[in-house]
């Protein structure tokens, strides 16, 4: 089986032999595609045809598979394709002709229904000591078998320098090439999928980075002229030039479903696109997956992270136009400050009564949904809400990039934990915190020159006041960063990182037991909490078929006095518990039970 997406940008190879190269620059006065068709032979420039619309193409009868080559604009400015499959130098050298049929996929997959996923987030270049595609499909069977089933990857976008988050990237169809070539990254989702992972990647639509973008020189209606990001100029999806501009990213998302055989996208920050029109860029770019997967017979799910929390973009069915889910800060937010009490920034709408929030997410989904400055609003459904403890953003925007772990008890952290397993939300789990990692997830980036100066100044005025006695702020530019951010993987072999590793398994098999088959019969509202004490809460999440399961928890480190509940008629059976220990009504502290009224497995 080999997979290759049609589109009309970058380089195309030919039926009868030879490739087509295709460029969109309206501001070019001339254009010409410089390549070497062999390794020995002398580099050649071939001019360009300009046809309507500011579209250039060239056909080069001697270009194949493995053929450098670049752009020249006005005579003078030599550039990658926006749109190259491959960039092995950087973006600031030639791309790179490749055949995407060369990859035979080895595992006829169609992907997973959205109730089973349990997803793993992972950066490629810290997750194993490699820091290549290589080295993670070495660690893949550890995750299948703990119960992990859908991969996370950040974002692989070719970018400026050898490594950083990948948040930053300028040619969104490039893997980056420091982790290995695009024939890597698709073993990698193949051997995935023969293990029953599914494979998600982050896309960055809400701006290019700053290192590497040439799109200003020839391309100018790529950028609005009204709208503004905060990472800079944003992209144009609504005024003059816009209608490429929306095809070249839904194309991009379309390459890495159907090319790299991706199972979905988690798409970055889309509450910094700015876009007046309608249907919106993310109403058609989830219209134009959804075709996709019906065409193919595939399952391809569409996650958000959207701060403005509209439950109007979300469905818990493939519907064109919405997305499967979104990235739940809110549930993040609310369990950091009860076990942390911190307060600032973010934080603070969470600090007053952060259990009530924590209480309202259990059972709604969102605590402030629409963005609003006030808790309410009609429920969400649950399985939307992708629930978390920590993610690259959550630890790495801090000073010292800590987990979880390090900022609050070690009890309350592991029962946080299950908290996000275990609830009819869709769980994800960020790379290492299966085995109680130690090592700090820290912001990185391999600029240089001003650019590195800029971010050494900014992280200084942004984190200053963390650092305090002989404490040092991580130099985000200093390779020693992305090492210390590495994970150890020995520490999942101790016995503290076995116990964790036991415990993740164990949670994810009741998932999979009770949770799991249960999510199509989950109502949408009606869901109820109530508090224990201080520090406890009891939940109960109620089934078309009425079932209930139910959750009693004490998030503190003090024993509370639990009343009984006040479902008549039900005797829960108890399927999972965590330190539960509730003789005469007092609930042990750090501690939890799951029940189910009802119903079996």
């Amino acid at each position: 089986m080999r997979r290759t997406h049609t589109m009309p940008f970058g380089a195309r190879l030919l039926a009868g032999g030879g490739a087509r190269f295709s460029l969109w620059a309206p501001a070019a006065q001339e254009a010409a595609l410089w390549y070497r068709p062999t390794p020995k032979a002398a580099a050649r420039t071939l001019p360009a045809t300009r046809s309507d619309g500011g579209w250039w193409q060239a056909n080069a009868a001697d270009a194949g598979a493995g053929t450098p080559y670049r752009w020249l604009i006005d005579g003078k400015l030599a550039v990658p394709d926006p749109a190259s499959r491959s960039n092995p130098w950087g973006p600031h050298e030639p791309s790179v002709v490749t055949d995407p049929a060369s990859h035979e996929w080895k595992t006829d997959w169609a992907g997973r229904p959205w109730n089973e996923l349990v997803f793993y987030e992972l950066h490629v270049g810290s997750f194993s000591p490699l820091g290549t595609y290589e080295g993670a499909i070495r660690k893949l069977p550890e995750l299948a078998a703990l119960g992990f089933t859908a991969l996370e990857l950040m974002p692989l976008a070719s970018f400026g320098g050898q490594w950083g988050w990948g948040y930053d990237g300028v040619l969104p169809f490039a893997p980056h090439a420091a982790y290995g070539s695009p024939q890597d990254l698709k073993r990698l989702v193949d051997e995935a999928h023969a293990l029953g992972m599914c494979v998600f990647l982050d896309v960055v639509y809400n701006h290019f980075g700053p290192d590497g973008n040439y799109l200003h020189a020839y391309a100018p209606p790529f950028f609005s002229s009204s709208h503004a990001s905060p990472w800079g100029a944003a992209i144009n999806f609504d005024q003059e030039g816009s209608a490429v501009v929306r095809d070249f990213f839904v194309h991009n998302a379309l390459y890495w479903i159907e090319e790299f055989g991706m199972d979905g996208l988690r798409l970055d920050a889309v509450h910094a696109i700015a876009d007046d029109s309608r249907p919106d860029i993310l109403q058609e770019l989830s219209a134009r997956v959804r075709e996709l997967a019906t065409a193919s017979g595939r399952l391809v799910h569409l996650v958000l992270e959207n701060e403005k929390n509209q439950p109007a973009r979300l469905s818990s069915s493939p519907e064109p136009g919405l997305y499967d889910a979104q990235w739940n800060d809110d549930f993040h937010h609310a369990v950091h400050v009860a076990l942390t009490e911190e307060s600032q920034g973010y934080y603070a709408k969470f600090a007053r009564h952060p259990l009530a929030l924590l209480a309202r997410v259990l059972t709604h989904g969102f605590a402030f949904p629409e963005a609003a400055g006030v808790a309410g609003g009609d429920p969400v459904p649950l399985p939307c809400m992708v629930n978390f403890i920590g993610n690259h953003d959550q630890i790495g925007n801090r000073a010292f990039g800590e987990r979880l772990g390090q900022l609050a008890p070690a009890e309350g952290a592991e029962l946080a934990l299950l908290l996000a397993l275990l609830t009819p939300a869709t769980p994800m789990v960020f790379m290492g915190d299966e085995f109680a990692a130690s090592t700090p997830f820290l912001y990185f980036a391999n600029w240089d020159g001003g650019l590195r100066d800029a971010v050494r100044e900014g992280r200084a005025r942004e984190f200053g006041h963390a650092v305090t006695g002989d404490a040092v702020l991580p130099d985000p530019c200093d390779v020693a960063t992305l090492r210390a951010s590495r994970l150890q993987w020995e520490e999942s072999d101790t016995a503290a990182g076995q116990a964790r590793r036991a415990l993740v398994q164990k949670a994810l098999a009741v998932r999979r037991a009770w949770f799991q088959p249960r999510l199509a019969q989950l109502r949408t509202q009606g869901h109820v909490a109530e508090f224990v004490g201080e520090t406890g809460l009891r939940v109960a999440w109620h089934y078309q078929d009425g079932v209930t399961l139910g959750m009693e928890m004490n998030l503190g480190p003090d024993a509370v006095v639990a009343t009984p509940s006040g479902a008549a008629g039900r005797v829960p059976a108890e399927i999972f518990s965590h330190r539960w220990n509730a003789d005469g009504g007092v609930w042990a502290p750090w501690s939890a039970r799951w029940t189910a009224s009802e119903g079996r497995p």
